[in-house]
């Protein structure tokens, strides 16, 4: 089962622009049908505090570019965008999935919205988790900042997630973080993450990419440097259920 992992330079605010780079990767990717296509947090906009400008309402550009590459590369699709809340003036982050005929099949509302950025001041935090199947995989999908709270994967994995994505705006500051805390979520939950994270600048941070494949054992199976990068790997799932088997460290969780 291959993943695929698109890492780039997300126009400032500008879908169009965002939708062609992704067209463009995937066409020089050679994706097999059967993938598991992944981009970064708000990938057609950039990490925008500009809600009434982000923001989207249901059957959005956004939600139909993302239907119409999973059903064109029969393949899962996560990807992230911006709805806007109902009950109040302020967005959701989210990333929606759509399955190989284009179907939406999850829809997952960031649960730690970046306060040390005010991302609490224009993002409503959900609650709960998202999951879908691909192939033997249980994927549950969570987004950036939530990377940090370990609580919520533990949930992820009681519920039966076997396979985490990490859709990502994660600056250069914290660069060194991010890869300690993929690789911990992997090793703690015997679990495959996938990190998609984005390079360039937007007008407040700057991004190392360096998205990352680890496998169960938290070992890297692939890896992107500061650059433009498609990352295609692929995840076993038998040896997965060996690893779990053989060390089971998760039927030892207390609570």
């Amino acid at each position: 089962m291959h993943v695929v992992a698109l890492q780039y330079d997300i126009a400032w605010e500008n879908r169009e622009a965002n939708f062609d780079t992704v067209r463009r990767l995937l066409t020089g990717a050679a994706v097999s049908p059967g993938s598991l296509i992944v981009l970064p947090e708000m990938f057609s906009t950039g990490f925008s505090m500009n809600v009434s400008r982000v923001a989207e309402a249901k059957a959005s550009e956004t939600e139909k570019f993302l239907s119409s590459l999973a059903w064109q590369y029969e393949s899962h699709v996560v990807g992230g965008l911006v709805s806007k809340d109902p009950g109040s003036a302020l967005g959701r982050n989210e990333v929606a999935v759509y399955d190989p005929s284009g179907r939406p099949v999850a829809l997952y509302q960031k649960n730690y919205t970046f306060s040390y950025t005010d991302e609490s001041s224009y993002y409503v935090a959900g609650d709960g988790l998202a999951m879908f199947r691909w192939h033997d995989f249980t994927v549950c999908p969570v987004i950036c900042y939530d990377l940090r709270f370990p609580e919520l994967f533990r949930k992820g994995v009681r519920d039966g997630a076997d396979l985490f994505t990490v859709s990502a705006n994660w600056p250069e500051a914290r660069s060194r973080h991010w890869k300690t805390l993929l690789e911990a979520r992997a090793i703690e939950n015997l679990s495959c993450i996938v990190g998609v994270n984005r390079v360039g600048s937007d007008p407040r941070f700057h991004y190392p990419g360096g998205s990352r494949i680890l496998n169960h054992q938290g070992a890297v199976q692939a890896e992107a440097g500061d650059s433009e990068t498609v990352l295609c790997c692929k995840l076993d799932y038998s040896e997965l259920i060996a690893w779990r088997r053989e060390f089971p460290a998760l039927d030892d969780i207390k609570g």
